[in-house]
């Protein structure tokens, strides 16, 4: 029987899912947004309500311990003290949510992007892929255009070059 066996666990080693649990929860809390599968997801919401909570309601040098025994790096610790600490001041718990995306096409995984409620969309990324886009687009025209020049120009020369060869041997 499998009574009270539910707990939210990774399949990995016990060491390798908790470095893999610390590096999510510190990815969401600086980019407030991640794409990963359903399950990874699951398993660090919880994690993440505690350490918004621990940030909230505790002293900010104990909360700031709390809160590095977990993070990464300074600036998610930082972030969570200055931005969640301010953002989430009404909100009881829910500060995440999961959008499905499908599933993964190597191995059917089901995909997921955990963001964090109430995040100002950052779009920068797409528009600086659409730019770099562009510019390829306008360097390759560039490029198309000077090949032809220089096509016309070789095509014009080898023209020339018979003519003036069949004169001087008149």
């Amino acid at each position: 029987m499998r009574h009270r066996l539910s707990r939210l666990r990774l399949r990995q080693k016990p060491a390798h899912s908790r470095l893999l649990q610390r590096n999510l929860v510190t990815s969401l809390f600086l980019y407030e947004s991640i794409r990963t599968t359903k399950k990874r997801a699951e398993v660090i919401r919880p994690i993440v309500d505690r350490l918004i909570t621990t940030a909230k309601t505790k002293e900010p040098m104990s909360a700031i311990r709390s809160l590095n025994q977990v993070l990464t790096h300074k600036n998610a610790s930082r972030k969570a003290m200055e931005v969640f600490k301010d953002r989430y001041k009404a909100r009881t718990s829910g500060f995440t949510r999961m959008v499905p995306l499908g599933s993964r096409r190597g191995d059917g995984a089901e995909l997921v992007t955990l963001m964090l409620m109430d995040a100002e969309v950052v779009a920068a990324p797409e528009a600086k892929a659409k730019k770099s886009v562009t510019s390829a687009k306008k360097t390759t025209s560039a490029k198309s255009t000077t090949k032809t020049k220089s096509v016309k120009k070789v095509s014009a020369e080898s023209t020339d070059s018979p003519a003036s060869s069949d004169s001087s041997e008149s």
